[in-house]
């Protein structure tokens, strides 16, 4: 017994339209992106490996383990890291949420906070050099605080100014890592 046609229906196939490969490539990215970590550590790997390899190195140095070392151990540290990370995350590897108790994963970034910290940390790095580290110091320390929620405002400057030269005296005069001292160093 045969059969004269079939009674299935055709499927019709519908036109694809443009947004269906755009949001096919933002939900791969979104699901893979830690390959951004991945590829920033390879980048910071391939670049303390230049560092190191570029570096000139005194020839009178004595034992096998010199300046260019440890840069080359963590740059290929991170390179490795970096390769590792990438073929987990291709394999379906997901790192794990936050799940802090004083986090709220449902709330959006604090953006002030952050533009603020980056503001200070800058204004930290311009000041040094004309300042030097314990008035620079004592700013950053007192910056980061009010931009952390600190509102004690005569108390976290006084905090701030003797954290800054207990670091100051701490690295430049006990440790002998030598800290600018600025135009206050010479009135101490």
């Amino acid at each position: 017994m045969t059969t004269t046609g079939d009674t299935t229906p055709e499927t019709t196939k519908t036109p694809e339209t443009t947004e269906a490969p755009t949001a096919a490539r933002t939900s791969w990215l979104r699901e893979h992106s830690e390959l951004g970590v991945s590829a920033l550590l390879f980048l910071l790997g391939v670049l303390v490996l230049t560092d190191a390899l570029t570096m000139t190195v005194d020839i009178g140095q004595r034992g096998p383990v010199g300046p260019r070392t440890v840069p080359l151990v963590v740059g290929a540290g991170l390179l490795v890291v970096a390769v590792l990370l990438a073929v987990d995350v291709l394999r379906g590897g997901r790192g794990e949420a936050e799940g802090g108790e004083d986090i709220d994963l449902t709330e959006p970034s604090d953006w002030r906070t952050v533009l603020l910290l980056a503001g200070v940390f800058l204004g930290f790095a311009v000041l040094i050099g004309p300042l030097g580290f314990p008035v620079s110091g004592a700013l950053l320390f007192w910056g980061a605080a009010y931009a952390l929620g600190s509102r004690h405002h005569h108390r976290d400057p006084l905090i701030a100014a003797a954290l800054s030269l207990l670091t100051y005296v701490v690295f430049n005069n006990l440790l002998g890592v030598p800290l600018p001292g600025g135009p206050l160093m010479g009135v101490l």
